[in-house]
């Protein structure tokens, strides 16, 4: 069954998570971050992630700009900052436009090239991905931006994989799904996507249901995968 679709996700895939807490340690008066973004952006995004998991076990969802914003509390008060209400807002308004990562641009014009739908498949609310896109230029790049609030539950439920079929009329082994979380590509592999693990860390393998049809070390060989041809 040819590959129809490429689906990404979004945060930690298409988009660096590290660059809001990066970029804001590097601005003139960001000497409070100097010696801790690296481990704060970590803790942001551990809670993040943990939180939509516990909510979504839990029945509780709320969108993910809540969830984001709860987790960067937490991480906050972990380092000793949350006393800093300009830092929080400033944190929160660079995550609303988070940067590409630099192979992403012309990975997509290459699928795109060569007829092929791409979308993103995302926890993140439609405000988020919007702005991101946006920010980012990469919205003649992209078919759709499918957001968990569809469904009202955070993956890996099997109900958010279901949004690429109903969006673009495929099968699941017409998709090959691409993502930097390893339990998502874990996920979506088991659910019938060909699922792509971005590897970026050099991380061991999930121990999950589901695995990857390919693991690469970022994004720049996604249009040469034989899948693709």
């Amino acid at each position: 069954m040819p590959v129809t679709t490429c689906i990404f996700d979004a945060y930690g895939t298409l988009f660096d998570v590290n660059a809001a807490a990066r970029s804001a340690a590097a601005e003139p008066g960001g000497d409070l971050l100097a010696a801790h973004w690296q481990a704060l952006a970590e803790d942001w995004r551990a809670k993040q992630l943990a939180y939509s998991w516990l909510r979504a076990v839990e029945g509780a969802h709320a969108d993910f700009w809540q969830v984001t914003q709860d987790a960067l509390d937490w991480a906050l008060e972990a380092r000793g900052l949350d006393s800093e209400p300009a830092l929080r807002a400033r944190l929160l308004a660079l995550y609303r436009r988070l940067e590409a990562y630099p192979e992403v641009p012309a990975m997509l014009a290459a699928l795109r090239a060569r007829g092929l739908a791409t979308g993103i498949l995302s926890n993140g609310s439609p405000g988020m991905l919007a702005d991101a896109v946006g920010s980012a230029g990469l919205g003649d790049l992209l078919d759709d931006c499918l957001s968990v609030e569809a469904v009202g539950v955070f993956k890996p439920a099997r109900a958010v994989y279901g949004l690429v079929g109903q969006r673009f009329g495929c099968a699941p082994g017409e998709v090959l799904f691409v993502s930097s979380n390893g339990w998502d590509a874990a996920a979506a592999a088991r659910y019938g996507f060909v699922a792509v693990w971005v590897n970026r860390a050099a991380a061991p393998m999930d121990r999950l249901p589901g695995r990857p049809a390919h693991v690469l070390a970022d994004l720049t060989a996604i249009p040469d995968l034989e899948v693709l041809r």
